[in-house]
């Protein structure tokens, strides 16, 4: 399905939907579409918000975390959002949390997927190179359990990207900052509801690091998905969809519990 990518100032992004804010995060090589899944079934009860990261354009200097943690702190005060449900994939859920550790009070709920921030395999273990289109189309089906689900379109996207000179030295540049931004010792003192979602075959972040972030994160609840890989809410986004459908009812259940609890009291 196609959505309006707006542009003001700065900024791309996709903005559907009304109510609560449901902030998307996509990764390295990630692109809008591969949130459709969630646009689709969450835009009618949420406001879905998607910026477009300025991974390859942003400058050379600023190419790292830091620098996308400072675009999404403009964008968020740009947009005046806060009380975010934030979700992120791969690099996108890294950033989501070195966002939530530095902004506590603007997420109210984190859900990461696929995420780095404590071990990652960068394109199932090797950096893409340049000019082989067979080699970029294994690597991209490297990163899904059905290669199937890595189109014609997005290995042309990703093997545009390996391409161009420029574009490589910021994924460069981010990989080596994101291997910097261990969060092993800080994301203790993440205590919102956090939802974890990963894939069971998962080659980039593979299991044991979902575990990980489970024991770490004291609030975190752990599902998997079987016969999928590195991106759950593109290779099943029913399911996807389903788990978050249930967790976000039982935290608005939660919430609403509490708040009738303080009103006796």
């Amino acid at each position: 399905m196609n959505y309006r990518v707006r542009k003001e100032g700065n900024f791309r992004y996709i903005d559907e939907g009304q109510g609560e804010v449901l902030l998307l995060l996509h990764g390295l090589f990630g692109a809008l579409s591969n949130w459709d899944g969630v646009i689709n079934t969450f835009a009618d009860r949420y406001r879905v918000v998607i910026p477009v990261m300025p991974i390859y354009e942003m400058p050379i200097r600023e190419a790292g975390l830091e620098g996308l943690v400072k675009f999404i702190e403009e964008f968020l005060a740009f947009k005046e959002l806060d009380n975010l449900t934030l979700l992120g994939n791969s690099l996108g859920g890294h950033v989501g949390l070195l966002y939530t550790l530095k902004h506590p009070d603007m997420v109210k709920r984190l859900v990461l997927t696929g995420s780095s921030g404590l071990f990652e395999n960068s394109m199932g273990g090797s950096y893409p190179k340049r000019g082989s289109y067979d080699y970029i189309a294994e690597r991209v089906a490297y990163t899904f359990y059905d290669p199937k689900v890595a189109t014609k379109e997005l290995i042309d996207e990703v093997f545009d990207i390996t391409n161009s000179i420029p574009k490589c030295l910021r994924i460069v540049a981010i990989a080596k900052s994101a291997q910097r931004n261990n969060v092993a010792k800080e994301i203790q003192h993440i205590t919102i509801p956090t939802l974890l979602i990963w894939g069971l075959n998962d080659t980039i972040t593979p299991p044991e690091v979902a575990h990980e972030f489970n024991r770490l994160i004291p609030n975190s609840e752990l599902h998997f998905v079987d016969k999928c890989c590195h991106a759950p809410m593109m290779e099943h986004p029913d399911r996807f969809n389903s788990l978050l459908t249930d967790w976000l009812e039982r935290q608005s259940l939660s919430t609403t519990s509490r708040q009738s609890d303080l009103t006796v009291a």
